[in-house]
């Protein structure tokens, strides 16, 4: 789930990433174009992962969840998908 909150006096948006899986640690890369530095996810109580990320406005990321270090998955929810040289497609979140 993806959940964003604009500041009229702020240029940037606070994005909630929100991800539910049976995992020990779920990372975010792609935000910002870096897919060598992750986000790492925080667990929750119930399973879930979230975390929030400052976004600048009038921009667009493609991201995926990184699971375990080992299996990637996009976000059901994500605003799009686009195609990534890997042949598989990365989601889409445009702020």
């Amino acid at each position: 789930m993806i959940e964003k909150k604009y500041f009229k006096t702020k240029d940037y948006c606070k994005v909630k990433f929100s991800f539910a899986t049976e995992a020990k640690k779920v990372e975010i890369l792609g935000l910002n174009s870096d897919w060598k530095k992750s986000i790492i996810m925080s667990k929750k109580k119930d399973g879930s992962f979230s975390a929030d990320v400052n976004l600048p406005k009038a921009t667009k990321h493609e991201f995926k969840y990184l699971v375990d270090k080992k299996t990637w998955f996009n976000d059901p929810e994500a605003d799009a998908e686009e195609h990534n040289v890997f042949g598989t497609t990365n989601s889409v979140i445009s702020l």
